[in-house]
C-alpha cells in the first residue's frame, strides 16, 4: 500500500467513534446525547448505534462486559462510558469527594448581579450602599435555600461544628429558616427590630463555631453553608457567611437608630 494513502487512513481511523446507547420509547440516556454531542464537537465522525430495547441492552452489555451505557470505541480501542471519554479526550471529571467552590461563587455572583438589577430599576445607578445591602441579604436568602432543600441534611453536617447545635439539637433545623427570614426581611427593610438581631445572633453563633472548628481546633470537615450535600471545606467561607450577617445586622440597627 502507498504509504501517503496508509497515513490517511490511520488518521481517518482516529477519527471515527462508534457509540451505543439507550434510545428507547420510555427513556433516551442523557449520558449517550452527551457523548455524542462531545465527540462530534471533537471532530469524530460518529457512527451512532441505537439500544431500543431492555433486552437489546441486556445482551449488549453481557456481549462485551460493561456494566452501564453508552460505551464508547474509538477506532477499534474502547473507551468505555461517559466520563471515561471526556478523560480520554483531556477534559476535567469531578470526582465524588472533590472541593469545589463552584455552589458559592454562583450563588455570590447572581446575588451581586440581582442587587445591581435591583438598584438600577430602584435608584436609576448600578451601585449605591443599598446595592450592598442587598447584596448581602438576598444572598443569604440563597444559602437558606440551599441548605432548606434538605434540611436534615444540613444539619446532620451543621453539628458537626457548630457549638450551639451541639448543645440543643432543634437550632441546626432552625438555623436556615432564622437565616431566610432575615434575609427576606433585609431586602424589604422592614422590622429592623427583628431581622437584625437573628443575623447578629446566628451571624455571631456561627462566625465563633468556624474559628474555633478551623483556626483553633484545625479540623478539616466540610462546610454546611450551601447544604448538607456540599463539598466545600469548613473554613473561609462559612466564616464570611457569617461575618456578612453580623455586619449587616450591626449595621441596619446603627442606621434604625439614626
Amino acid at each position: 500500500m502507498n504509504p501517503a494513502k496508509q497515513q490517511i487512513d490511520s488518521q481517518d481511523q482516529s477519527k471515527v467513534a462508534t457509540l451505543y446507547r439507550m434510545v428507547m420509547d420510555s427513556h433516551t440516556c442523557p449520558y449517550g446525547i452527551k457523548a455524542k454531542d462531545l465527540l462530534e464537537r471533537q471532530g469524530f465522525e460518529v457512527a451512532d448505534h441505537h439500544l431500543t430495547t431492555r433486552d437489546e441492552t441486556d445482551a449488549f452489555r453481557a456481549e462485551h462486559d460493561v456494566e452501564t451505557t453508552p460505551q464508547i470505541w474509538i477506532g477499534d480501542r474502547r473507551i468505555g462510558g461517559y466520563d471515561t471519554l471526556r478523560e480520554h479526550l483531556g477534559q476535567h471529571v469531578k470526582g465524588e469527594d472533590e472541593t469545589t467552590y463552584r455552589p458559592v461563587l454562583t450563588i455570590f455572583a447572581v446575588a451581586a448581579l440581582m442587587a445591581m438589577a435591583m438598584s438600577w430599576f430602584a435608584l436609576d445607578r448600578l451601585f449605591a450602599l443599598r446595592t450592598f445591602e442587598w447584596f448581602i441579604a438576598i444572598s443569604m436568602c440563597f444559602l437558606a435555600v440551599q441548605k432548606l432543600q434538605d434540611v436534615e441534611s444540613f444539619s446532620s453536617m451543621f453539628l458537626n461544628y457548630d457549638l450551639l447545635a451541639k448543645r440543643w439539637v432543634r437550632y441546626g433545623y432552625l438555623y436556615p429558616y432564622g437565616e431566610a427570614l432575615a434575609g427576606i426581611l433585609m431586602i424589604s427593610g422592614t422590622l429592623v427590630w427583628l431581622s437584625a438581631p437573628v443575623a447578629l445572633f446566628i451571624g455571631g453563633v456561627g462566625a465563633v463555631s468556624v474559628f474555633k472548628a478551623v483556626y483553633i481546633d484545625k479540623r478539616e470537615i466540610k462546610c454546611a453553608c450551601v447544604g448538607g450535600n456540599s463539598n466545600v471545606p469548613l473554613g473561609f467561607v462559612s466564616l464570611t457567611e457569617n461575618l456578612m450577617m453580623i455586619g449587616m445586622g450591626s449595621w441596619m440597627l446603627i442606621q434604625a437608630m439614626l
